[in-house]
C-alpha cells in the first residue's frame, strides 16, 4: 500500500521548507533509513530520511520549490501501483484546507507577541507522535535559559527524549506541567526578557491563529535546529550536525567536531560544547552505558511493618505503548515456540581467541546476532511480515535488539545486520544501548526491524519465551550459558550449553520452517569459524 510522505517540520519555528536536493528519483528503490532529500528550513539545511520501504512513485515538490509543512512531498509504494486516488485526494484536501484557512482568518484571534518573546510549542519528535508528556522540567519559571540548554524531558510514544531551547531568555511561562500530556503544537512554554507580561499570550494563543510579530533585526548568532539523526562518523566538519556558530568556532580553534560530544537535541553540537571541549571530555558509548547503568536508584519509601501500603505510579507513554503493542501481538498472532540447546564449547574458544587480538572485544550476544542474520538470509520466510492481503518477505536483515531501560523496554535496530562483521555488530550494539539508556536514542534508530533478539542470559535466566515484536514474524529468546554434564562420543563430560527459544507467528512461519532456521542457527553458533567466511 502506497505511503504519502509530507513535508516534515524539522524545527519548532518551521512553517515551510525548501527542497534543496532530491537524492532519489522517481522509480528508485527506497529502503527505511535512506536519505530522500535535503530540505532547507528556516535555520539549516538538513537531510530527510525515509520511514518506509518501497519504490518512489511520485515527487510532489521539485528541487528549489518551497511548500508548507504537511504538504505532499512524495509517495512511496510498489511498482505499478495506482496512486491517482492519492494524488486527486491530496489535491482536494489541500484545496479544502486552503478554504478552511481562508474562512478562519477573519475569526481567528490575533495575538501580538512583544519583541524578544518566543512561544515554544510541543515538538513532534517522531513521525507517529501526536501527543507528548512532559516527564520532567529541568528549568522553572524565572530561570535564565541559554541557547542549547535542556528545557525538559518529553515522553513520546517511542522514547523519552531531551528537548533543548533554541533561544535565550527568561522562562516566563510553563504551559504543560510535569506528568501532563498535550497534543503536538500546544503551547509548552514562553521565553523572553525578564518581567515581560505574557498572560495575554498564554490565554489567547491558539494553534494556527494569526500571530503578529514585530520585525526584529537578524542576529549574527545562529541557532541550532532539531535534527532527525546524529551522524558523527566523518572527520569532515561539514558533514556533522552542529550549529553554524559551533562549526565556525571549531574551525577557528582547529577542533575536529567528530570528537566533540553534542549536548543539544539529538546530539547536535552547540557553541558551548566546542568552547568547553577537551579530549578528556569525549565520552565513548561504553562510558555512556556505564554511567546510565550506575545511576543511583530512587529511594524507596519507608513502610512500617504490619501496615498495608500501596503506591500508584502513573503509566508513562512508553509503558502504555509497550502494553498496547504486546497485547495486540499476543492476541492477534498465533504464537508457537521452538526450543533448541546449543553446544557452546567452540563458541567460547573462538571468542577467547578473537578477544585476544589487540583492540578487539566480541560478546556472545554479538555472535548470536551475527548467526541469526546469516540464518535469516538462508531462511527469508522467518524474516517476514503478515498483512491481511499479502505476506512480505524481507530480503534485507534489520535485527532489533531488546534493551532494558528504566522506564521499560526499547528495541534499537541494527540496519543491514548481515553485512556487518562481529566487531561492527558489537560497536553498534554498544552505541545504541548507550543512547537508549541515556535517553539519547532517536525514533529512526528503533524503526524498521525484521527480526528481534531478546537476551536474558546475563541475568542467569536459562530458558524463557518472548512475545513477538510485530510486525516481525519471529523473536529469538536467548538464555544463559550453563556448565553441566553432557554426552560426547558416548562419554559423559563437562560441557557448556545454551538454550534458545524461537517464538513464531504461525500465519507466516510454519513449524518446519522455524525448525530449519534453528538448525542453521545452531550450525553457525557451534562452528563460529563459518561466520567469518
Amino acid at each position: 500500500m502506497a505511503q504519502i510522505i509530507t513535508m516534515p517540520r524539522l524545527s519548532d519555528t518551521m512553517t515551510e521548507g525548501v527542497v534543496a536536493t532530491w537524492l532519489k528519483k522517481v522509480g528508485d528503490t527506497i529502503k527505511t533509513g535512506d536519505i530522500l532529500a535535503e530540505i532547507e528550513t528556516d535555520k539549516a539545511t538538513m537531510e530527510f530520511e525515509a520511514f518506509y520501504d518501497g519504490v518512489l512513485l511520485h515527487i510532489g515538490i521539485q528541487e528549489g520549490q518551497s511548500a508548507p509543512v504537511d504538504s505532499l512531498l512524495a509517495i512511496i509504494g510498489t511498482v505499478g501501483e495506482d496512486i491517482s486516488a492519492l494524488l486527486s485526494g491530496g489535491t482536494a484536501t489541500e484545496t479544502n484546507e486552503e478554504k478552511v484557512v481562508e474562512e478562519a482568518k477573519p475569526t481567528s484571534v490575533a495575538v501580538e507577541i512583544p519583541a524578544g518573546v518566543k512561544v515554544v510549542t510541543m515538538p513532534r519528535l517522531s513521525d507517529t507522535m501526536t501527543t507528548g508528556t512532559v516527564a520532567t522540567w529541568l528549568k522553572k519559571v524565572g530561570d535564565t535559559v541559554k541557547e542549547g540548554d535542556i528545557l525538559a524531558e518529553i515522553e513520546t510514544d517511542k522514547a523519552t527524549m531531551e528537548f533543548e531551547s533554541f533561544n535565550s531568555g527568561t522562562l516566563l511561562y510553563i504551559g504543560v506541567q510535569e506528568g501532563d500530556s498535550a497534543p503536538v503544537d500546544t503551547i509548552l512554554a514562553i521565553l523572553g526578557p525578564a518581567g515581560t507580561d505574557v498572560s495575554g499570550i498564554a490565554a489567547n494563543y491558539k494553534v494556527g491563529a494569526v500571530v503578529e510579530t514585530p520585525k526584529v533585526e537578524a542576529s549574527n548568532t545562529s541557532t541550532p535546529s532539531q535534527v532527525t539523526e546524529n551522524k558523527q562518523q566523518s572527520t569532515d566538519n561539514s558533514r556533522i550536525f552542529a550549529s553554524p556558530l559551533a562549526k565556525k568556532i571549531a574551525q577557528d580553534k582547529g577542533i575536529n567536531l567528530s570528537q566533540v560530544k553534542g549536548s543539544g537535541e539529538n546530539g547536535r553540537i552547540v557553541k558551548s560544547d566546542v568552547e568547553n571541549f577537551t579530549l578528556s571530555a569525549f565520552v565513548t558509548p561504553s562510558q555512556a552505558v556505564a554511567e546510565a547503568t550506575n545511576a543511583v536508584a530512587a529511594v524507596k519509601p519507608f513502610v512500617p511493618a504490619g501496615e498495608v501500603f500501596q503506591e500508584e505510579i502513573k503509566n508513562s507513554q512508553m509503558r502504555k505503548t509497550i502494553a498496547r503493542r504486546l497485547s495486540e501481538s499476543k492476541f492477534t498472532a498465533p504464537h508457537y515456540y521452538l526450543t533448541i540447546e546449543l553446544d557452546m564449547d567452540n563458541a567460547i574458544a573462538s571468542r577467547n581467541m578473537i578477544n585476544g587480538l589487540p583492540d578487539t572485544k566480541v560478546s556472545f550476544n554479538d555472535m548470536v546476532i551475527k548467526a541469526s542474520a546469516m540464518a535469516l538470509k538462508k531462511h527469508p520466510q522467518v524474516n517476514s511480515q503478515w498483512r491481511e492481503d499479502d505476506m512480505v518477505i524481507n530480503h534485507h536483515v534489520n535485527i532489533g535488539v531488546a534493551v532494558a531501560v528504566e522506564d521499560g523496554l526499547m528495541v534499537p535496530v541494527l540496519k543491514f545486520t548481515d553485512q556487518m562483521s562481529l566487531t561492527q555488530i558489537g560497536a553498534n550494539v554498544k552505541d545504541l544501548a548507550g543512547k537508549a539508556k541515556s535517553k539519547k536514542i532517536q525514533p529512526a534508530e528503533m524503526e524498521g526491524s525484521t527480526f528481534t533478539i531478546s537476551n536474558l542470559g546475563m541475568f542467569g535466566i536459562q530458558s524463557f519465551t518472548s512475545i513477538i515484536n510485530q510486525p516481525n514474524s519471529a523473536i529469538l529468546s536467548v538464555g544463559a550459558i550453563v556448565e553441566k554434564p553432557v554426552v560426547k562420543n558416548g562419554q559423559i563430560v563437562v560441557g557448556n550449553t545454551m538454550t534458545v527459544t524461537l517464538a513464531c507467528d504461525h500465519r507466516t512461519v510454519d513449524g518446519a520452517t522455524g525448525a530449519q532456521f534453528l538448525q542453521t542457527f545452531k550450525a553457525f553458533m557451534e562452528n563460529p569459524v563459518t561466520m567469518l567466511a
